[in-house]
């Protein structure tokens, strides 16, 4: 009787290849829908930036029509060399600094304030987002009418209470001027950031915090080493989005001032506008906006270094 020879069967294609083949497919299929995305941002963002770019590089002044011709970097000398520039770009600084500050504050009081529980908590998460929905140029008019000295509401209430600056004209000082302005930013993008923060504050499990709490840990203590980490996805979107749009600020300062009194609030978009629509200088125009981009750019890479550090918050 003859033994039986076990046969090996043959092997079908490797799996290792066909998985390949199957992640390569998925892949193709991803970018096709991705596409479409990708196309209207080109068209939308990134088209604009290299024509704005391309723009910068040569003369074309509105008031000088059929003398437009390339001048390499010249707008760009021509922009570093001017005070008014610097002085733009220090006053929006401060600004930056001083209202992102105030404002990432108030609304992480605000976001730990309406993330408990209580009754109403959902109208007032809604009621709190009335300022942000409200136009710039509407809340900036608003805050001008306040601090008006003849009918603002302001001046009557420090004279109600027999407090100090009953009777300062407010947008007649330098120095006076700014604090409408960062109060009407204050008001308008607070709950911005309150919403960002409070989304990042439901994602935290509440364990971790009883778990604190048996180990002896306050409250504070609770804050800073756990909260405060956790939330670093949620603080860093909403300081990089707030300091950009801060830093871009024009409508307010449009509104309420104008720039003035003489040019102490003028900021760096307003600068640009003035540059565009005023002098109508387009390519010296789109020289100053690449640099407010390249600065956007710098500032969105700063915050991203610092709050993605190991070990503890911002350290």
């Amino acid at each position: 009787m003859a033994a039986k020879v076990a046969v090996k069967p043959e092997p079908h294609l490797p799996k290792s290849r066909a998985r390949t083949s199957y992640l390569a497919k998925r892949r193709r299929f991803g970018y096709l829908l991705v596409l479409p995305a990708v196309l209207a941002l080109a068209l939308i963002a990134i088209y604009p930036l290299l024509y704005n770019l391309v723009l910068s590089t040569r003369f074309d002044v509105l008031t000088e029509p059929g003398t437009q011709h390339f001048i390499g970097v010249q707008n760009y000398q021509q922009l570093l060399s001017d005070p008014n520039f610097w002085g733009d770009l220090l006053r929006t600084g401060i600004f930056v600094v001083i209202s992102v500050t105030l404002e990432f504050i108030a609304g992480m009081i605000l976001a730990l304030v309406v993330h408990r529980k209580f009754k109403a908590r959902g109208l007032v998460r809604a009621s709190i987002l009335i300022p942000w929905a409200i136009p710039t140029a509407v809340s900036a008019l608003l805050w001008k009418m306040f601090f008006d000295t003849r009918s603002g509401f302001v001046d009557f209430a420090l004279g109600a209470l027999h407090l100090p600056g009953s009777q300062l004209v407010w947008f007649n000082s330098p120095t006076l001027a700014w604090v409408p302005i960062i109060l009407s930013d204050m008001w308008k993008n607070t709950p911005f950031i309150a919403l960002l923060l409070l989304a990042g504050l439901q994602t935290i499990p509440q364990e971790i915090y009883e778990s604190a709490k048996i180990d002896g840990a306050s409250s504070w203590q609770a804050f800073w080493a756990l909260t405060l980490p956790l939330l670093r996805p949620a603080i860093l979107v909403a300081l990089i989005f707030r300091t950009l749009s801060a830093m871009l600020v024009f409508d307010t300062v449009f509104v309420m001032t104008g720039g003035g009194p003489g040019q102490s609030t003028e900021v760096i978009a307003y600068y640009d506008w003035y540059k565009y629509m005023v002098s109508l200088n387009f390519g010296f125009g789109a020289a100053v906006a690449v640099v407010i981009s390249l600065l956007a750019l710098l500032l969105a890479a700063f915050y991203v270094r610092i709050l993605r550090q190991r070990g503890g918050f911002m350290t």
